[in-house]
């Protein structure tokens, strides 16, 4: 598919050597400005970005903006556009240095989860930014986030890229891409990362957490997944659930998997009923992941009794993993494979740091 590039003319333009990045443009609140005429904000022309950001005049590196032929709104996202965005990173791999993503904040967590999945052996910075307000407002964070990000991308060490892995920035702080989730809707530390340290803190320096970025290795080559089961479903228990709603639940055609987002540590009702329920989809083939509702923590089976009754029957544990991580690794590992034992065996396992084992 072909999309439109446009490439801006920085500090670096006739420098041969300088590091070259390429920003995806997918859409969101970022990419919005206001139009006196609709009286509305609308998509702007990233042709005219210079117009809204000159600093970018004084990178020291290329950079080429790449747009989807519609911007999508972060709340319309799909695995089908993960699996575009990650192929847009895989086909222009060898070309560029590092990649960065502006994307809508509400669903940028599940993106961020889904690419590090799809992009397996990345050894190259993918980073994810957005704006809680739109560039062409005055008080915006977009700026900073935009050219923060852009900077980090850049970043290299003895000639390596700093963050050889999918990341979110936002608001002074560089998160783990599969460990984010976001937290605030009106301020603008839009995202957290409760059970994973920070890869980096932006002040008037950036300062790397280095003990916690991925290594940097080029030992395997990139490898893209273009293959993700939508069969999977979220279900966040509550005090006062009925079996009924479970059983229709557990019924539906063609399920393949359950995040289930349990209390605290991993504990949920332990009424005869609603083991046996879970109990007969396992049967079933049905693979139910574990997850806690807690932002912080971790899932513990077999601590409590009405945790260990979940572990006896078959449900994985999901240890310290967020829901948005959960449910594209999930995707992921069906799309790979649609034995259950498998995929069992898989969740269970660390693919590319989305977990604690």
């Amino acid at each position: 598919m072909a999309y439109k590039t446009s490439k801006i003319n920085t500090s670096s333009f006739k420098n041969s050597r300088s590091t070259s990045v390429l920003m995806i443009y997918t859409g969101g609140t970022l990419g919005m400005v206001y139009d006196s005429k609709s009286k509305s904000l609308v998509p702007f022309d990233f042709d005219e970005i210079l117009t809204n950001v000159p600093e970018l005049h004084r990178l020291e590196f290329e950079l080429t903006i790449l747009t989807l032929d519609k911007p999508i709104d972060s709340s319309n996202m799909r695995p089908a556009n993960w699996i575009e965005i990650a192929r847009i990173v895989y086909d222009n791999f060898e070309e560029f240095d590092a990649f960065v993503i502006l994307h809508g904040t509400d669903t940028m967590a599940y993106t961020a989860s889904a690419l590090s999945f799809l992009l397996e052996n990345l050894s190259k910075p993918v980073i994810l930014t957005g704006a809680q307000l739109p560039i062409g407002i005055a008080r915006t964070d977009a700026r900073e986030n935009l050219i923060t990000a852009l900077e980090i991308a850049s970043a290299k060490i003895n000639g390596r890229p700093v963050i050889p892995e999918v990341a979110i920035y936002f608001n002074s702080f560089l998160l783990r891409g599969n460990r984010a989730k976001k937290k605030e809707s009106s301020q603008f530390n839009a995202f957290r990362s409760e059970n994973y340290p920070y890869l980096a803190e932006v002040g008037v320096t950036i300062d790397y957490n280095f003990p916690f970025i991925r290594p940097y290795r080029t030992d395997l080559p990139l490898q893209l997944h273009e293959h993700l089961d939508e069969n999977v479903m979220i279900l966040k228990l509550f005090p006062g659930i009925h079996q009924n709603m479970i059983h229709n639940l557990f019924h539906t055609n063609g399920l393949k998997g359950i995040v289930l987002e349990t209390y605290g540590a991993g504990n949920a009702p332990s009424e005869d009923w609603f083991l046996e329920e879970l109990k007969q989809a396992i049967e079933k083939g049905v693979v139910i992941f574990n997850v806690s509702q807690c932002d912080g923590g971790r899932v513990l089976q077999g601590t409590y009794q009405t945790g260990r009754k979940l572990q006896e029957i078959g449900v994985i544990s999901g240890s310290d993993i967020t829901t948005e991580a959960a449910i594209t690794k999930m995707m992921y590992l069906f799309g790979k494979d649609t034995s259950p034992e498998r995929v069992k065996f898989s969740l269970e396992k660390d693919i590319c740091g989305e977990m604690s084992v």
